[in-house]
């Protein structure tokens, strides 16, 4: 949802931001953002889903390969469970407790090898539902910066102005929510977030004023 609502953030501001440097009228910038917002959330949303389902699929591929071997060769698999927890400081009579334990179940035995060996875990993995808040996130965000042009009679750059506004409280906001999702410092956060959606914008705002220039020239 956090990296949702900021791709949705920059990809809308970025297209008011190109449109007003071009000089376009707002109902164009709106239309564009509109179109780019629609467009790209479900984009991000589809590469999550699939992203989930290919690390799903590779789980149950470890999965299936670690059960044929527990059944091939068992104690060729107690030994790389020996090897794994003797790595971690077991020995003696606990490290084969442990492996006799693990062993003993061969869920339990499948589960430590894909964590221990592989590094997967299946817990938590929805595709589905990552799918869907990535794109309700992306949107629900990246609209934020589109309500002044929705709204008539006020003068093109008091419209971006009221955007940039808006998305400037987005961008910090958001980068402060980040901070508490992965434990990082809540006003360096904010304040970088906020530096990466201005610098988009700003790389953005100078595109189009370059090619209506060139264009109109």
């Amino acid at each position: 949802a956090v990296l949702g609502g900021i791709d949705g953030c920059v990809t809308t501001f970025a297209v008011v931001s190109g449109a007003f440097g071009a000089g376009f009228s707002p109902q164009v910038a709106l239309v564009l953002g509109f179109a780019n917002l629609i467009a790209d959330g479900f984009s991000m949303a589809v590469s999550n889903y699939e992203a989930g389902q290919v690390q799903l699929n590779q789980i149950k591929f470890a999965e299936r390969t670690e059960r044929e071997h527990i059944t091939a060769v068992p104690e060729g698999e107690r030994e790389e469970i020996r090897q794994l927890f003797q790595a971690k400081g077991f020995d003696g009579e606990l490290l084969e407790q442990v492996v006799d334990v693990i062993s003993r179940n061969p869920d339990v035995w499948v589960a430590t090898m894909l964590r221990e060996e592989y590094g997967l875990s299946g817990a938590g993995i929805s595709p589905r539902r990552a799918a869907l808040t990535t794109f309700a996130a992306f949107l629900s965000v990246g609209a934020l910066p589109l309500l002044p042009y929705a709204i008539p009679g006020l003068e093109s750059r008091i419209q971006f102005m009221i955007s940039l506004g808006l998305a400037g409280v987005v961008f910090l906001g958001i980068g402060m929510l980040k901070s508490i999702v992965y434990g990082l410092p809540v006003v360096r956060s904010g304040l970088r977030t906020l530096s990466m959606g201005t610098a988009a914008a700003g790389l953005a705002f100078g595109a189009g004023h370059f090619a209506q220039r060139l264009l109109g020239g």
